[in-house]
């Protein structure tokens, strides 16, 4: 019976408007889909909405706005908040209701941008506590994400103390102040250090108001920097200077100290509006001055180490705190100028002598020089004029050559002492700086410090022996090696050189002669104290003419008895005087002869 019931046809149902594709009922399909429209949101693309989070995993969340379908949205999109959770309201961008698999496209992080410029501003302007989550490290900081926005957080405003490890904060969410937005880079600056400055300030009042200079204070390194130490009182920091760290010489603050130390330390002085403090470490220590040996004096012999080189000395230091000066002029009895790095470096271990002593100034002056024997006291007997030495050189003058026997002992070469036929214009055709060289002592000058030397003196004088060779009349074979202003410079056999006017120089054709050349030269003067040789090419064959002349002129007969003397005579007197010959000579001393006998 009741399958009859449930299988009975309806007795009012048109077929006929069915087949035709029209239904009857209470709504047709138009006012139900109208219906079910109006139940859910209307939403357009780029719309930002709040929606619901239904379903989270590790991957993904389930947002659900009231749309006919639900979104999913990267979990990666709530770094900043690690507590998200099912059933949390949150901002969505509507990027697509529909891709082509059907599926709502939502995005979280494109929602917090489009508002966040908005939120940005209103935080700065209302000193807010935002929320921000650390992204990673950044050149100087860390770059923070802030409602969906990057920010720059400086690495001196994460927190008061100094950060020693960056990395440590990346992936952390903590709170932050906005302190500046520039609008045309679109640029934000944020801050944790600001949360807790205000704190921290009236903390510092609070223990500056009692602060006392001579005030002896625990407190712990906190930072070295290369100046000095930054201390931690407890709420408070103080400046150790470098200089206030020991009585000593620190190159590094790292040196004396070491980060996170606990150490007692005095006030020096503190600025109550700056809120500076000066703190000393050394002063809580005795100066080493007043624990010096009381015997000690000067002349005694010190030992220590070279703690800094300039170019005037170098400091050694004595004792921790107590540093005497060498200066360059005590480093060697050498009057050479010189720097103190040719003799000393930092860190040598160094034997000195007390030079000068003032206890009362904490000055000290030192000498290394008189660990040695001054070489002067005994020259005259440790180089007497006349010995033979070798010798360095050592510099150049255009009057000599400045050289050295040993540390502290000079002479000078004059330039005529260098050699005994060479004609030297500058000593460095002769010699070279730091070439060795032979020397005899021609003079002392104990006053002064300083001996007189020759070079030539080594060897005989050879002018002796060219004073036989080169005679007045003598003819030699020379070549032009210079051409000067004033004439030629001829070489001589034997190293030696000569000297010839131009109108010496003219030859037998009349032309000149040039460098290079080889002539047969004749001797018109011989000097041997100036050294000095003036040759001549032109008389050579100038006097071979006179000869001639003179010679013609004695076998012409005498006529007319005087007036033909006379006659001869007269050209005679207008013709150049001549020297008088070995044979005149001869001539002469048989009449001085014959006369003596009568």
């Amino acid at each position: 019976m009741t399958e009859e019931v449930k299988n009975s046809p309806i007795e009012d149902f048109d077929w006929e408007a069915y087949e035709k594709g029209e239904t009857k009922g209470e709504k047709s399909r138009e006012e139900l889909t109208k219906t079910y429209d109006e139940s859910l949101n209307t939403v357009r693309d780029k719309d930002v909405i709040e929606g619901t989070i239904i379903s989270l995993n590790k991957r993904e969340a389930v947002v659900n706005i009231g749309y006919k379908s639900d979104g999913i949205i990267p979990v990666s999109e709530f770094r900043y908040n690690p507590d998200i959770k099912v059933g949390d309201t949150v901002e969505v961008f509507i990027e697509n209701q529909e891709d082509k698999k059907g599926q709502l496209i939502l995005s979280h992080r494109k929602a917090r941008a489009a508002r966040s410029w908005d939120r940005i501003n209103e935080a700065l302007e209302k000193d807010e506590i935002i929320k921000g989550y650390i992204k990673c490290r950044t050149k100087g900081g860390m770059i923070v994400d802030v409602f969906g926005i990057e920010a720059f957080l400086p690495g001196s405003q994460i927190d008061v103390k100094p950060i020693r490890d960056y990395d440590m904060f990346v992936g952390k969410t903590m709170e932050f102040k906005v302190v500046k937005i520039n609008q045309e880079f679109k640029n934000v600056v944020v801050s944790h250090k600001a949360l807790i400055e205000a704190e921290l300030e009236q903390q510092k009042r609070e223990i500056i108001a009692k602060l006392e200079k001579g005030q002896v204070l625990e407190g712990t390194v906190k930072n070295i920097t290369s100046y000095g130490v930054f201390i931690d009182l407890g709420g408070v920091d103080g400046l150790i200077h470098i200089t206030d760290l020991s009585w000593g010489r620190v190159n590094h603050p790292e040196e004396v100290v070491a980060l996170d130390q606990k150490l007692n330390v005095v006030i020096l002085n503190f600025d109550d509006e700056k809120k500076r403090i000066a703190l000393g470490l050394k002063q809580l220590q005795p100066h080493p001055w007043d624990a010096l040996d009381a015997d000690l004096k000067v002349g005694d012999k010190v030992k220590g180490r070279v703690v800094v080189m300039a170019d005037y000395g170098a400091f050694v230091e004595i004792a921790p705190g107590v540093e005497g000066l060498i200066h360059v002029s005590e480093m060697s009895w050498s009057q050479h100028l010189r720097s103190a790095q040719d003799f000393l470096k930092v860190g040598d271990e160094v034997e000195a002598v007390i030079l000068t002593l003032d206890r009362e100034d904490r000055k000290m002056s030192l000498g290394i020089k008189q660990l040695k024997n001054d070489p002067w006291e005994d020259i005259e007997t440790k180089y007497p004029v006349g010995s033979k030495h070798t010798a360095r050189v050592r510099n150049f003058t255009n009057f000599g050559v400045f050289v050295e026997i040993e540390e502290g002992v000079d002479g000078l070469i004059h330039i005529s002492d260098l050699s005994w036929t060479k004609k030297v214009k500058h000593p460095s055709e002769f010699t070279e700086i730091g070439a060795d060289i032979d020397v005899q002592v021609l003079e002392i000058d104990k006053e002064n410090r300083r001996l007189s030397l020759g070079h030539k003196q080594l060897e005989e004088n050879p002018w002796d022996v060219f004073e036989t060779i080169f005679t007045v009349g003598s003819v030699h074979e020379g070549t032009i090696v210079e051409m000067v202003e004033k004439g030629a410079v001829i070489a001589l056999p034997y190293g030696v050189e000569g000297f010839a006017t131009p109108k010496h120089l003219v030859k037998e054709d009349g032309s000149k002669a040039g460098v290079d050349e080889k002539l047969s030269f004749k001797v018109i003067e011989f000097n041997k104290d100036s050294k000095r040789i003036i040759l001549s090419h032109s008389r050579i064959f100038e006097d071979e003419a006179k000869g001639e002349q003179r010679t013609e002129t004695a076998r012409k007969p005498r006529r007319n008895g005087g007036n033909n003397r006379r006659a001869e005579e007269q050209p005679m007197l207008n013709a150049p005087l001549e020297k008088t010959t070995l044979g005149d000579l001869e001539a002469l001393a048989e009449l001085k002869e014959k006369l003596s006998k009568k």
